[in-house]
Parts: C-alpha cells; structure tokens; sequence
C-alpha cells in the first residue's frame, strides 16, 4: 500500500490513512475518505477499486448463523459462516476453493480441489462480513471478535496468502484482532506449522480425528506423509511461540469408527504418553454433520458424553462442540460450496473405491 501510494506521488502516511478507511471503516467509495485530498481521491479513482468476492447467495439459520456463498469466478464458489454468540462473534473463513487433502467425512473434500484463494479473497470475506453485520445492527463498533480459519480448505496448503491475511486481521490499523482470537485449524501440515509460529504465532487449531496412524491414514489422507509422532512434534515446538498455552485438538465422532472406549484410551495415551511430556492440550468433540456420499453417521450423544467422560477423568481438558448452522448446511464440515474439480477426486474415488474404516 505504501509502494501504490508512492506512486501516487503521495507522502507514505497517505497508505496507513487509505488501510484505515478500508479495513477499519469498511469504506467502499474514495468519496467517502473526507481525510485525504479530493486530487488524491480523484486519483484514486482512476486507479483503484474496493470491491469484495461477488455474493452469490446468502442464507440465515433459525440460530441466528449466516452463511453466504461467494463467487470467486471460473465456475468456483467459496463459503463464509458467522456464529454469533453472547460474548463473542465468531467469523469461519475459506482458504480455499475445495480442498486437496480428502478427508472422507468432510463435505468439502468431496468437492476436490479448484486453487488457492489470493490473500484479497482471504481477506474479503472479512471486510464484506464486519460490513455487513454493521449495517445490519446499525453500529459503529466491531462485531465480529474472533476470526478461525475453519472454512473450506486447508489453510497452511495456501501459506503465501494465508500469512498477509493474517497479519492485515491482526494489525491495529485495520481489524486489530487479538492473536488468541484469530485461529489457524490444520490437518497436520507439519513443515509449515512451524513457519507459522515464527510468522504470524496465533491460536492452533489441529484436525486430529483419529489417536493411531492406522486410523489417521484413513480418516485424514495428509497422516501418510506426516505421521501422529511428527505431528506432535510439531504442536509441542508451537507451544514456544502460541499466544494461548495449548493447542486445540478437533475430533469428529463418527458412529463405530473412532468413537469407541478403546479409541478414548488411545487418545489418551497419544496426548498424555507414559514417560513423556504431556501435551497441553484442549480437545473438543464435534457431532459429525452426516452427508450421503460419506457412508458414516453421527455418535450418539450417549456414546459422545461417554467418551468425553473418560477423557475428562484421565485429566485432559474436553469439551463437546454445540452444533450451529446445520440446516442451511453451516455446519462443521459441511462448507461445500461448488468448485471446478481440477485433482480428478471423483474419478479417483469410483476407481479406489471406498477405503473400509476398521476400528483399533
């Protein structure tokens, strides 16, 4: 912003003035920036424009979630989900136009994978949803609170515009969001989780899913490159540089596949090892959100409190996650959005076939 504006021939605190009005204020129009010269804005007029992903579809749940449906052009289609709560609003950004790494009970992957979004189409999402929900409550103050990069995609895949996205939420000049309120969700991309902590160290959030490599291989494709113990690894190097003191661990409870007693001892011993370092650690349990395609069902909430319960009696923080947004299809694992497949997933699945979950 500042180069641009440099070579407006404008001093460089015209950039910081400019990111204001755009990311704080949510300004669209150059008019409406009454701070900076009109021959500036006549300028910037011919050179720029301030114009989010064109929304396509936008849907509201009967607990107050929203979801809208960005089109981000050649025939893909991205989705946002903003979760409000009494203490918070909670904003679930795309990185992503479908996904590569295939996990078997997200809706996602079922998409395949288009290409990585631009850190403007990151971003975006943000400054359109702030903008949006301003103008729909009728205030000033910021409404959304807390940013999780839990939409469509595998963020740390899309690191070169994840980390510019990242620090644009985080800067006092634009969202000026809290490190603990912005938080990255992986699949286990190991190499980069460390690059991220020298980065841009915000909240970890790790799809776990699984508490062996037999079932992760299968659950989570990504495992069979990056194993459970170069995983946590990794997540104990990230405790050096995270704002919060533990990584969050996420655990769909898929009916008969992971969701056993034997599963919960695994999990224990995988987080809490005999010798080792215990690994400070938050486990939320989510309810699957069923789709045909995957073949699996929901745990009950019999099976999934009985779970937590042995977690919770080893000592390990647990939580069971509230189900929001699922009937306009909101929900944990179920962004799909509609991309143009260009990894051939579906040709791959009709010819693999459907890999068999065996229990440990």
């Amino acid at each position: 912003m500042i180069e641009f504006c440099q070579g407006l021939g404008e001093k460089s605190f015209r950039a910081t003035q400019l990111f204001r009005w755009i990311h704080q204020k949510g300004a669209q129009n150059f008019d409406d920036m009454s701070d900076l010269a009109k021959s500036l804005r006549e300028q910037l007029k011919l050179k720029a424009f301030i114009q989010a992903n064109p929304l396509s579809k936008k849907l509201v749940s009967s607990d107050g979630t929203t979801k809208w449906l960005f089109d981000v052009g050649q025939g893909d289609f991205i989705e946002t989900v903003f979760i409000p709560e009494s203490d918070r609003g909670t904003l679930c950004v795309s990185s992503q136009a479908g996904c590569a790494v295939g996990c078997p009970f997200c809706s996602t992957g079922y998409q395949g994978f288009s290409r990585n979004l631009s850190t403007a189409e990151i971003i975006s999402q943000l400054w359109f949803a702030e903008r949006e929900l301003r103008l729909e409550h009728g205030v000033q103050e910021r409404v959304i609170s807390n940013v999780v990069m839990m939409g469509m995609g595998e963020p740390l895949q899309n690191y070169s515009a994840l980390v510019p996205a990242l620090k644009i939420m985080l800067d006092d000049h634009a969202y000026g969001l809290s490190k603990r309120r912005v938080t990255v969700s992986t699949s286990g991309v190991v190499p980069m989780i460390e690059r991220l902590g020298l980065d841009v160290p915000v909240a970890l959030a790790v799809s776990l899913h699984a508490p062996t490599d037999e079932l992760r291989d299968q659950l989570v494709p990504l495992n069979r490159k990056y194993p459970l113990k170069e995983l946590m690894q990794a997540c104990h190097g990230y405790l050096r540089y995270a704002p919060r003191d533990f990584i969050t661990f996420e655990y769909c409870m898929l009916e008969g596949v992971n969701d056993q007693v034997s599963h919960a001892h695994a999990l224990i011993d995988l987080l809490r090892p005999k010798g080792g370092v215990a690994m400070p650690s938050k486990i939320n349990l989510i309810p699957f959100n069923p789709f045909k395609e995957s073949g699996m069902k929901r745990s009950s909430a019999a099976q999934v409190n009985t779970f937590a319960q042995i977690v919770q009696e080893a000592g390990l923080v647990c939580t069971v996650r509230k189900t929001r947004g699922d009937d306009i299809d909101a929900a944990c694992g179920q962004l799909a959005g509609e991309v143009v497949d260009r990894t051939s997933v579906h040709e791959r699945r009709a010819r693999n076939g459907v890999i068999p979950i065996e229990p440990i």
